[in-house]
């Protein structure tokens, strides 16, 4: 059942995908920029998160998944959800919300597989611009995806916004490939109250108003991850287009 459900959840998205070119060919999709779909297609790209997430117990967020727990354990974990994504339609896999360089490994060397064929991204996160939640560098992380030549872009997510220019740095000075970039809204996620919290000094404008520095610096695909909306997205969309959010009259 649960196996069904995975191939599923990639047959919707590709059916939305249709959706949206119908719309677009109709001309009656409500984004100005929609007729980008006609030059750049639209991927669709099936996420498998980290560990600490079956494990319920906030460890994504820090990466401490205990003692016992090794690269092959993970491995074995991830094997049989993986081979099913990437026979499913999807056209990249999304190795997102990484907390430690041990689970990076892992992915590397499932990549690496005969019967795991299909390119990806690797995804960070950081609670300070500088070491993934485990507590090694951004930089070490990054150099494990930038070895593993199935990997087509690396970037960071699940991250306050105030974070992602010196990260974006730290990943140009190992890696050449295409950096990703979707930062959750700001607030932090205490994983023993299973709630989020507010951060001070950074609102849900700031986010967008750093999209163009982020694109400066190197990022070229963008997003948003927890507690962004898709007036988020639109938002970055109109920013990355030209359109200031202020005369978009969105409420982000």
């Amino acid at each position: 059942e649960a196996e069904g459900l995975l191939r599923r959840s990639v047959e919707i998205t590709c059916e939305t995908r249709e959706i949206f070119y119908n719309r677009c060919n109709k001309g009656s999709w409500d984004f100005d920029h929609a007729g980008i779909a006609s030059r750049r297609p639209v991927l669709v790209a099936a996420s498998v998160g980290s560990y600490g997430a079956y494990l319920a117990d906030g460890s994504e967020y820090s990466g401490l998944y205990g003692d016992n727990v090794s690269k092959e354990t993970l491995k074995d974990f991830h094997r049989r959800r993986i081979q099913i994504l990437t026979k499913s339609g999807a056209d990249l896999i999304a190795f997102e919300t990484i907390p430690n360089k041990l689970e990076a490994e892992a992915y590397a060397d499932l990549l690496e597989e005969k019967d795991i064929d299909i390119p990806a991204w690797f995804s960070f996160t950081s609670n300070d611009g500088v070491t993934v939640p485990h507590g090694e560098s951004v930089i070490e992380c990054a150099k494990v995806a930038d070895s593993c030549k199935k990997v087509v872009a690396i970037g960071i997510n699940c991250t306050a916004p105030r974070y992602i220019h010196d990260l974006i740095t730290s990943l140009r000075q190992v890696t050449c490939k295409p950096i990703i970039v979707y930062p959750n809204s700001g607030e932090v996620y205490d994983g023993v109250n299973k709630k989020w919290i507010k951060s001070e000094g950074e609102s849900e404008e700031d986010f967008v108003s750093y999209v163009s520095r982020w694109r400066d610096e190197g990022a070229s695909l963008f997003g948003g991850c927890c507690r962004t909306t898709p007036n988020t997205i639109r938002a970055i969309a109109n920013v990355l287009s030209g359109e200031s959010p202020a005369a978009s009259k969105l409420k982000i």
